[in-house]
């Protein structure tokens, strides 16, 4: 049995944390080339810019995760058909956000980064990226959903493939549109779209050649599904509004206390803390169908085996980031950016701020364990915490208590108090057992 398990853990977790390492390259190549073909300036517009690019993504994993864990538990359950019903209404759920989120970002690019907090130095770069970015959100929601139901529909490794090809792609483009053709951060925004259509089109192939239980048809709408697929995917959604409203909040103090050089320090620690994050979610994405198969086949042995593993992997792996980030600092920090004083800015400000990473590896993995497992109003409990209250009140109220010193403290005060949280709601929801709903 426990070569089994290790088997499961090694076909769809490897994968799933390889697959996000590669999407961190979307964001790491983008920054490196803005920050080194345009300016630190404009690594801070980007940064602006983020939060919006961050709740597109909170809505794609709304219906992508919510569909995701459905399917799984059906899947579990021997329904195959059931969980080809809640793959396509995700698939035009989707849909429908992408085309709400592209009419956004043509219509309203200018004013949503004035309301960020763009000031004349980021305004016309900031609306620029989110424009451009936002053009292409149709199949970049797509990708999202395909990828996840790839992992689901036995082809884990097709999701890997697509994301590989899609992250090398923009490499190139990043460097054409930057550097030859002299696009600024429109052409980081343009390069990072086309690379997403790749991958949304190579794995688009599996259900279009129907290799495994999922095709693509047109559904008899549901409305009883969408709800199913809002409340599963309610508490990864909501989780993901955790990094836009840091950046938000945070950004808003940077510019109060710090000023221009404090934004473009935190646009490289971002980029940094996203590597992290990569490793968690890919985690937490690749475990979450084996949590929902066992939790489907009642296998509460193999639903705690599962959790375990991907919780030491998310605290090793957290803390190997914060520790080579550390001794890397300088040659990191000089990878995105030139100006000496954003440099130094950032060594001395990055150990405050990636340990926090700890504790929230532990909130991300107990939140996925939850929400798989048909525990989701605990999992959203504990999101709400992180994303809309410990998390601002900290970064808003601490620094005017204790002065801009505690500013880069804020991330990790805030993710160890949510942990406290999330431990108790896992053991109080596991008091008498884990209990198997059916529907």
């Amino acid at each position: 049995m426990s070569s089994v398990r290790l088997k499961n853990v090694l076909k769809y977790m490897v994968p799933a944390m390889l697959s996000n390492i590669c999407i961190l390259l979307f964001t790491i190549v983008d920054g490196v080339f803005v920050g080194k073909g345009v300016g630190a300036d404009a690594l801070g517009a980007v940064n602006i810019a983020f939060p919006v690019i961050m709740v597109q993504g909170s809505c794609f994993l709304l219906a992508a995760i919510g569909g995701v864990t459905v399917s799984a538990i059906r899947f579990g359950r021997n329904d195959k058909e059931g969980a080809n019903e809640i793959f396509m209404h995700s698939f035009f759920f989707t849909f429908l956000i992408g085309a709400v989120f592209t009419l956004i970002g043509c219509l309203f690019s200018v004013p949503i980064c004035r309301l960020l907090g763009a000031n004349d130095t980021f305004l016309k770069m900031a609306s620029d990226y989110l424009y451009w970015y936002l053009l292409f959100s149709i199949p970049s929601g797509l990708g999202i959903c395909l990828q996840g139901f790839c992992r689901n529909d036995e082809a884990p490794g097709q999701t890997s493939v697509a994301v590989i090809i899609a992250a090398f792609s923009n490499i190139f483009l990043d460097w054409l549109f930057i550097f030859p053709l002299g696009w600024g951060v429109s052409g980081a925004a343009v390069a990072s779209g086309i690379a997403q259509c790749i991958s949304f089109l190579f794995v688009f192939l599996h259900f279009l050649n129907r290799k495994g239980s999922l095709f693509i048809h047109f559904p008899k709408f549901s409305l009883a599904s969408i709800k199913k697929i809002i409340v599963r995917g309610a508490p990864e959604a909501i989780a993901q509004f955790a990094t836009p409203m840091h950046i938000l909040c945070l950004n808003l103090v940077l510019s109060r206390y710090v000023g221009d050089v404090g934004i473009n320090a935190f646009s490289v620690l971002a980029y940094i803390a996203s590597f992290a994050i990569a490793i968690f979610c890919g985690t937490s994405e690749g475990l979450q169908p084996l949590f929902g198969q066992s939790y489907g086949a009642k296998n509460e042995e193999d639903m705690k085996y599962y959790f375990r593993v991907g919780y030491v992997v998310n605290i090793l792996g957290s803390a190997g980031v914060i520790i080579l980030t550390i001794i890397f600092s300088r040659p990191v920090a000089s990878l995105f950016v030139s100006d000496e004083a954003t440099i130094r800015y950032v060594v001395e400000t990055m150990p405050k701020f990636t340990g926090g990473l700890l504790a929230m590896s532990a909130n991300v993995m107990i939140s996925s364990y939850l929400y798989s497992t048909k525990r989701s109003s605990y999992a959203i409990m504990i999101n709400i915490l992180r994303s809309f209250a410990v998390n601002v009140a900290v970064i808003l109220i601490l620094p005017v208590i204790f002065g801009p010193e505690v500013i880069w403290y804020t991330f990790g005060i805030a993710e160890a108090i949510v942990v406290i949280f999330s431990v108790l709601f896992m053991k109080h929801s596991e008091r008498n057992g884990i209990e198997f709903k059916e529907d």
